[in-house]
């Protein structure tokens, strides 16, 4: 699979997947979790992987804009392995086997807010995950990497530290040309077909995503202001030849956030985990080792 591949608007859009089940998501089997919060009323797949000591770090993996838990593959399983933590890996509402959007519902440019501010902490509260006490670590990837730093700038001491690959803070012209490519392909070729691999409902997976990424509302979102406010550690990576945004990305996150580490990976596009994994992994697990005690 080549990275010039369309991702979905955080990552495989266009055939990053077209293997059928080599590869998936190592570890206990998926289950569904009814989580019922304010505003929420949904099933959410989700999985534990990695180490299954009491005493090990959490890492909450948030997946990309098409992503779920099986499109993660075995990388979780592969970082946890390498860093001796757990891992939660987890599919959002409208993706995976969560429950999936209805056909007439249309999203807001706030939808990632309503994950990192909303979702995210009721699900770790209903499964048992005591942030105040033993704070995960967050590893977001895209619109997932979003969501993290969103959910780092507001969760204070809440949040031990954070990894976000290919992160957006603003909207740009390039990722924009690139998720109306998405559509094109989803249109004419059998993209969805590949996606109904992954995803209960690809219609649901894949519609949310883009039309909210290409409407018109959408083009001021902007999250600069608010990650300024992020405390814990954060390591920022993206490839040189990410398609769906510039190095502006994570440079502007390195200018608001100073304590930020970057890392920019040639050979790279727009998923880091699939590009160079082993690369990444070596440097998140540097990266754990300084901060993580």
């Amino acid at each position: 699979m080549s990275r010039s591949e369309i991702s979905s608007g955080a990552a495989d859009a266009a055939g990053a997947h077209a293997s059928s089940g080599a590869g998936r998501a190592t570890g206990s089997a998926t289950s569904l979790l009814r989580l019922r919060a304010p505003g929420w009323d949904v099933e959410v797949e989700y999985q534990w992987v990695g180490s299954t000591e009491p005493g090990a770090m959490l890492m909450v993996f948030l997946h990309e804009g098409l992503g779920s838990v099986s499109m993660w593959r075995d990388f979780p399983q592969r970082l946890c392995e390498a860093a001796g933590c757990r891992g939660l890996v987890y599919s959002r509402p409208g993706y995976g086997r969560s429950t999936p959007r209805a056909a007439e519902e249309v999203w807001n440019p706030d939808f990632m807010h309503r994950q990192a501010l909303e979702l995210l902490p009721a699900l770790l509260q209903a499964l048992g995950v005591d942030a105040q006490a033993r704070p995960p670590w967050l590893f977001g990837h895209s619109d997932g990497g979003s969501i993290a730093l969103l959910h780092a700038a507001h969760a204070g001491g809440r949040v031990a530290g954070a990894i976000v690959l290919a992160p957006h803070i603003l909207v740009e012209d390039l990722g924009v040309a690139s998720i109306e490519k998405a559509r094109q392909a989803y249109l004419e070729t059998d993209l969805r077909q590949r996606l109904a691999r992954h995803h209960a409902d690809p219609d649901s997976a894949f519609w949310g995503w883009n039309r909210i990424w290409l409407d018109p509302r959408f083009r001021d979102w902007s999250i600069e202001r608010e990650i300024e406010a992020i405390a814990c550690p954060l390591l920022a990576v993206q490839g040189l030849d990410d398609e769906y945004g510039t190095l502006e990305q994570i440079r502007g996150i390195a200018r608001r956030v100073p304590h930020a580490q970057l890392l920019e990976l040639a050979d790279c596009g727009h998923s880091p985990h699939r590009d160079q994994p082993l690369a990444l992994i070596r440097a998140c697990v540097e990266f754990l080792g300084r901060h993580a005690g």
